[in-house]
């Protein structure tokens, strides 16, 4: 098999980056952070123009790709300059979107992809603790719809959503994969109200809760009760963009530290020609190569079967967590005194590395769920 990006991907990821470099500096990031809805809205255009939203859909469906490398390479792309805007989200959703299909659908999915509208994906809960089938949040069918009741954790730039997309369990136990629905609810409804943060990383996200939140019966999204294969393939589509994007990120940040070890001088010679430290940096080099490998696996397995599926991406998950944090330890330590400081540029990456592994499953759930998916094969 072939693991070279084709010349579209590769076109695509060398216009990202340049656009990236030029227009969308670290400085212009850190500025934006601190204020909702967090990212350049004129930027958030732009990207749609240069293909960046619609790489990570198919043809068919108004997109230019779709495929789980076309995702890698936007996303790694993005690591790279430490991009901050709703692109999760945008895949999350619009994966929810394509996999229900429907003229609602269609045209939202189309709306995404222009930039024209920012749909977050509304799972995640305070108690589900990564299972994507721990739902608690309950949706009632009322006068000509439904009624929905319940919270929503660290909802990616859920304080810039026009729309999001809740999961709701209207059958079975908080545990169960039967019984979860996917509703479409507009920001303003009645019920919903949204709190808005941002986190270490300079990214946002939100909390959202749904008190008796009333909406029509055309707000449902696909079948009733069969929305979990749609919310697993979402988030695996979503884990392989957090990696792709650590990875990016993994790699800025080898080349800053060789670089400071290549400029940086002790004793009169450059501190990076200390057989210690070659040791260390030998060792950095060897986990992102270990972490871009498992990347390409999840990648290359994200067609076949459910369970080979699933193992592949919670295997890239759990690598990527073991090689951000210990390249970020060991860069900082690297850098010494100035390593963690604002001013500097790799305390950005570093703490983006470590929040990575917070989104959609730690070290220790995928873990788990690894071991777990191969007593299942």
């Amino acid at each position: 098999m072939d693991f070279k990006p084709t010349s579209d991907q590769q076109m695509l990821s060398d216009s990202l980056r340049r656009f990236v470099a030029e227009r969308h500096p670290l400085e212009v990031r850190a500025r934006l952070a601190g204020t909702a809805p967090g990212y350049s809205i004129e930027a958030w255009r732009q990207f749609a123009e240069l293909g960046a939203l619609g790489a990570l859909f198919d043809p068919e469906l108004g997109g230019y790709g779709g495929a789980p490398g076309d995702i890698a390479t936007v996303f790694e792309a993005l690591g790279s300059g430490a991009v901050a805007g709703p692109f999760l989200a945008s895949l999350l959703s619009g994966s929810c979107l394509a996999s229900v299909g429907g003229e609602q659908a269609e045209a939202l999915l189309q709306a995404i992809i222009a930039g024209d509208a920012v749909i977050a994906f509304a799972h995640q809960e305070p108690t589900s603790r990564y299972e994507l089938s721990r739902v608690e949040t309950r949706a009632v069918a009322a006068a000509g719809g439904w009624r929905l009741s319940g919270a929503k954790a660290v909802v990616s730039y859920g304080d810039a959503a026009d729309q999001f997309i809740v999961s709701a369990r209207t059958s079975g136990a908080p545990d169960e994969e039967l019984g979860l629905s996917l509703f479409l609810i507009p920001a303003g409804t009645p019920g919903l109200s949204i709190r808005g943060y941002l986190g270490v990383d300079g990214s946002r996200s939100a909390e959202v809760l749904l008190d008796q939140v009333e909406v029509g019966a055309d707000r449902l999204l696909g079948a009733v009760g069969g929305a979990f294969d749609v919310i697993e393939k979402a988030t695996g589509a979503g884990v392989i963009a957090l990696c792709a994007d650590g990875v990016g990120a993994l790699d800025v940040v080898k080349d800053m530290t060789a670089d400071y070890l290549r400029t940086r001088k002790q004793f009169g010679q450059p501190i990076g020609s200390f057989q210690a430290l070659q040791h260390r940096m030998a060792t950095l080099l060897i986990e992102i190569e270990q972490a871009r490998s498992a990347v390409t696996n999840a990648v290359a397995a994200f067609g076949g079967p459910r369970v080979s599926r699933e193992r592949a991406l919670s295997a890239a998950k759990y690598t990527l967590g073991c090689a951000t944090a210990l390249v970020a330890e060991e860069a900082v330590q690297l850098h010494g005194g100035i390593g963690m400081t604002w001013e500097l540029p790799l305390s950005h990456y570093v703490k983006r590395l470590l929040m990575l592994d917070h989104h959609l499953g730690d070290v220790d759930h995928h873990l788990e769920r690894y071991i777990a998916l191969g007593r299942a094969a």
